[in-house]
């Protein structure tokens, strides 16, 4: 078990590593959006992005997956190893062909029919009829993104991750230094923003567009009936989710008006540290208990997963909770990380934290339902949740603005969870080992309690001391509660001999 789960840990570090480059790249933005940007101009930017990343959904309905699962029968048939992607290659089959033409027909289509009514789109956004503009960025954003998605499922197929990593980092590195030139030197404001995201995704097309013209498009209606038969009940589940991660700001623009988007941004933003750990997680989760699908021990190896899994959240969530704010408000030469004008949105952190680390739990309990190949208990999930948040944010909004919103999100995580365990219970027995999750949710909520009643509006270099000393003492506290078993306990104690045993002298 230890072994299994040692590596496990090791893929999350390898998997995750472009992913963590992109996101904090991404993430360096927010600062300086707030710092360029009114919270009305980057409400505006949230919500806008929140309506793409529902459309991205449309504009792939799943056609890479489904090009992804095709292609290797249609290699198969043909007999023909694929070359090395480089200079002269190559993307043949009926696969590429098929799923080629399918994407440029749709994407023009949607494409089209975006840039005949941008003005009543934008209105019926909620962004204002004037901003038809932003609907026409919107399209470029999304066909230029399209296009990519084939050449970039090619080069997963090929097992060019380095050249799928390098072009995902060259085009977010491109991104954000454009939104630093036409923000801060040109002064364009929310315009800089999408004219910033339609260069970068102009970037990765060019850099792939040796596959993306390596063969032509061409329609066969058998293997478009088999592209499309996996690829659509794919779309209803694929917008569940996506509603459960961005319709709070949609339905926020619509109730409380553009400011409150950009302050809840911001805020949920800073969610950014769970989020990486999840995503590092999720990379590696799912290949880890496939390959263990059949061995008896692993039911009580996924137990322990999400048991370590859990601690490591509730550690990142006690730590992040007690120093956010005085790191965002400390004092660096004159300005702060983030403007004072956003500071109203950190109150939300801790829940936004809370609910991404629900999302974690949810991914480890996806392992039996996935085994069993019950995905469409998956889809039930996902549209539950989807319909909670939905729900929640309407309810909660307008009594409680931000906060309402990031409670929604932590109701639908935790919709999710619960049913995700529900589903998963009658297909295969994993010993949770609730006593010690109880116990970590009981010292997690202490610390939390401790700091909001006594500690929460201290603030200073000694106050910061303070809380980091809290924070490192979170394992200690465990420790105490009776988290750590026996074993742990003596590998703990074994580990720490080593450290601090002198060295003889010389």
């Amino acid at each position: 078990m230890k072994k299994d789960i040692g590596r496990l840990g090791g893929e999350s570090l390898i998997y995750g590593l472009s992913t963590v480059a992109a996101r904090l790249l991404t993430f360096l933005l927010m600062p300086f959006y707030t710092h360029y940007l009114p919270p009305a101009g980057y409400g505006v930017v949230a919500a806008v992005f929140s309506y793409i990343a529902f459309l991205n959904i449309v504009y792939h309905y799943g056609l890479d997956q489904s090009y992804m699962r095709h292609r290797s029968e249609d290699a198969g048939r043909n007999r023909a190893a694929l070359p090395a992607v480089g200079a002269g290659s190559t993307a043949t089959g009926r696969a590429w062909s098929s799923s080629l033409a399918c994407l440029l027909a749709s994407t023009a289509f949607l494409t089209l029919l975006m840039c005949l009514f941008p003005s009543a789109l934008a209105g019926l956004a909620g962004i204002g009829a004037d901003s038809g503009r932003l609907v026409l960025y919107a399209a470029a954003i999304l066909a230029l993104d399209t296009l990519s998605l084939l050449p970039f499922a090619e080069l997963r197929m090929r097992h060019k991750a380095l050249r799928y990593a390098l072009v995902r980092t060259a085009s977010i590195a491109l991104n954000v230094a454009l939104n630093v030139y036409f923000l801060a030197f040109r002064g364009m404001g929310v315009e800089g923003v999408f004219l910033a995201n339609i260069l970068s995704s102009a970037l990765s097309l060019l850099l792939l567009s040796d596959l993306l013209f390596s063969a032509m498009p061409s329609f066969d209606r058998g293997m478009a009936r088999r592209l499309l038969s996996f690829a659509l009940p794919l779309l209803p589940a694929g917008l569940g989710a996506m509603a459960v991660q961005v319709i709070d700001r949609p339905i926020m623009l619509a109730l409380s008006g553009e400011a409150a988007v950009g302050l809840y941004q911001a805020g949920y933003r800073l969610g950014i540290f769970m989020m990486l750990i999840v995503s590092m997680f999720d990379a590696a989760w799912r290949p880890f208990f496939l390959e263990r699908a059949d061995k008896p021990e692993a039911p009580p190896v996924f137990a322990r997963v999400l048991t370590y899994f859990t601690a490591l959240a509730a550690w990142t969530l006690v730590g992040v909770s007690l120093l956010i704010e005085d790191a965002v408000k400390a004092d660096l030469g004159g300005f702060s990380l983030i403007h004072p004008d956003y500071w109203a949105g950190l109150r939300i952190v801790p829940v936004v934290l809370a609910a991404y680390l629900l999302n974690g739990v949810y991914v480890n309990f996806l392992a039996p339902v996935i085994i069993a190949k019950r995905t469409g208990e998956i889809l039930k999930v996902t549209l539950a949740g989807a319909a909670a948040s939905v729900a929640a944010n309407f309810l909660l909004i307008p009594p409680f603005g931000a906060m309402g919103a990031a409670a929604a999100a932590l109701l639908a995580y935790a919709v999710m969870a619960g049913l995700m365990y529900r589903a998963g219970r009658g297909l295969m027995q994993v010993p949770y080992e609730w006593g010690r999750l109880s116990r970590l949710a009981a010292v997690t909520c202490l610390f939390l309690a401790g700091h909001y009643a006594f500690g929460s509006g201290a603030h200073g270099p000694a106050a910061f001391g303070v809380k980091a000393a809290a924070a490192l003492l979170f394992p200690a506290a465990l420790w105490l509660a009776g988290f750590f078993l026996p074993g742990e306990k003596a590998e703990a104690a074994a580990l720490l001999s080593r450290f601090t045993r002198k060295k003889p002298a010389a």
